[in-house]
């Protein structure tokens, strides 16, 4: 039976994970997500590609993968601490959080809601990681029929649904999609040999590397436009009151009131996060108005003065995504938010390449994986709250010094690479392009999106022809690849569906576009 399959190897995976060594690399990735991502403005993105040098000292991917588990779950929370304490959400996914967590925390519940955060962020990382587990190998076996054209057709599906929901501008997305897709096109032609923009320069015909462009942008480009907004964040957290070491902060009450919206955000995470919706940004604002919905329904409407509903719900969601988000990446190879495209450039730092194949050749991998999950959710949850004032006591350190020091830790990073200063002074040279963007409003997950899905697009694109002879009417024969490239154009008007609607209502819509952040 398939559920027994899984289960011997999950448990397979168990055993790896909890070796001593790989149950340290997890406990070190949880302690360095929560150190790096407790830091105003930084999410869960920027933290893993600010870590994503340490990588290249492993020999084998399995104890670099069980950190970025542990990374991934640290930076999270770290994240909704800085919402809560200092109403500066490190991501866009954790905004829902910061409008009632920060209140609480004014009021003197800071640790109720930071509370309500790791339990529920626990709860809905495991629920959605057993839905994962056993959702995952079916996806991938589905896959496992997939030709050339479905490739071609899913991969513009993933590009062009996350750059037409995130962001302000569609033509600066597309945009900023134009400019990924040509740098990851510059080197040598995987087919004919030729080379492609490199403009004569011998460095560029091995192309860019995608971590020097993921670390440029997001370590450099994101840490410069972070600390350029320093006047406009607050100095000083909230106060954390005093309380006895323990695992929960909560009272009968906040239990009553939390477990129903820990579920009900689970429930929108996990499938908003597994389709190319742009990440966690929908399910959490999606969770926020359904928590202050049924929260007026039962004539207690505390939104808007710290209502810890209104923590518990979206927090839940944005965890329940990440595993839902895991689904495409490990299945079909393709990333749905800047969090797992940083991901997938993990896996190919060490020749991995996810899709359908991946549980069948690398089988140990996933499922250590999925079960290093479980452990670092785990982990989280036994390591936050008891810890939580020695996290606060990083806010307190001055920015100056912080943002200079994330500076110098990316430049090295990238001097690991190869030891080349070229390559330093490209990733500074791509930081000051990412931070002019972020400055004009361009957003930077479309970009890295290009460069990773580019040369796989292009490559099913020309296989697609070169097995028809050259007619191109095989993408819209052919059901399923004619399927998806229809969503594909739908996905264009997805943003603009409130317009749509108030229009048919006859209405004036409350805003013209819709749109999320891209941090997640």
């Amino acid at each position: 039976m398939i559920s027994l399959s899984v289960f011997g190897e999950l448990l397979h995976g168990f055993g790896t994970v909890l070796d001593p060594m790989n149950l340290l690399w997890a406990i070190l990735g949880v302690t360095l997500g929560m150190l790096v991502g407790i830091l105003p403005g930084i999410g869960p993105a920027l933290t893993i590609a600010l870590l994503l040098p340490i990588t290249f000292n492993f020999s084998d991917p399995i104890g670099a993968f069980i950190m970025f588990a542990g990374i991934y779950y640290g930076a999270m929370y770290g994240g909704s601490t800085t919402s809560i304490l200092i109403n500066t959400p490190g991501e866009s996914a954790s905004v829902a959080t910061a409008i009632e967590g920060h209140k609480m925390a004014l009021n003197g519940r800071a640790r109720a809601a930071l509370a309500t955060a790791a339990i529920g962020s626990f709860v809905a990382g495991t629920i959605s990681t057993v839905l994962l587990t056993f959702v995952a190998k079916p996806i991938g076996d589905l896959a496992g029929h997939f030709q050339a054209t479905d490739y071609f057709a899913i991969t513009l599906l993933a590009m062009v649904a996350v750059t037409a929901i995130v962001g302000h501008s569609m033509v600066r997305g597309l945009l900023s999609l134009t400019v990924g897709l040509f740098i990851g096109l510059i080197g040598l032609d995987s087919l004919s040999g030729a080379p492609r923009y490199t403009f004569g320069t011998l460095r560029l015909l091995d192309g860019i590397d995608v971590v020097i462009v993921i670390v440029g942008l997001f370590a450099i480009g994101e840490t410069l436009h972070v600390a350029s907004k320093l006047r406009s964040t607050p100095e000083r957290p909230a106060v954390l009151e005093k309380g006895r070491l323990r695992t929960g902060y909560l009272n009968k009450s906040d239990w009553r009131r939390s477990w129903a919206p820990w579920l009900r955000g689970t429930a929108l995470g996990f499938p908003f996060g597994a389709i190319p919706s742009g990440g966690a940004e929908v399910p959490t604002f999606l969770s926020y108005s359904i928590e202050r919905r049924q929260a007026r329904k039962k004539g207690r409407d505390e939104f808007g003065d710290g209502a810890i509903e209104g923590v518990a719900g979206p927090e839940a969601a944005n965890n329940a995504s990440f595993s839902g988000v895991l689904v495409p990446l490990l299945t079909l190879g393709l990333p749905t938010s800047a969090t797992a495209a940083v991901m997938l450039a993990a896996f190919q730092i060490f020749n991995v390449q996810p899709g359908p194949q991946l549980f069948e050749e690398q089988s140990t991998l996933v499922w250590t994986l999925i079960a290093s999950l479980y452990i670092g959710n785990l982990i989280l949850l036994i390591m936050n709250l008891p810890l939580i004032q020695i996290w606060v006591q990083v806010l307190k350190v001055p920015r100056p010094l912080l943002y200079a020091g994330i500076l110098v830790f990316a430049c090295l990073g990238v001097y690991s690479l190869s030891g080349s200063g070229y390559e330093v002074l490209m990733a500074l040279v791509i930081g000051l392009a990412g931070f002019f963007m972020r400055k004009l409003d361009f957003p930077i997950a479309p970009v890295i999106l290009g460069v990773i899905l580019g040369p796989t697009m292009e490559e099913q694109f020309r296989r697609s022809l070169v097995i028809s002879n050259g007619d191109a009417s095989v993408f819209v024969t052919r059901p399923l690849s004619l399927v998806i490239i229809v969503l594909t154009v739908l996905a264009l008007f997805v943003p603009y569906l409130p317009r749509i609607v108030a229009r048919i209502r006859g209405t004036e819509p409350a805003r013209e576009r819709l749109s999320f952040g891209e941090d997640d």
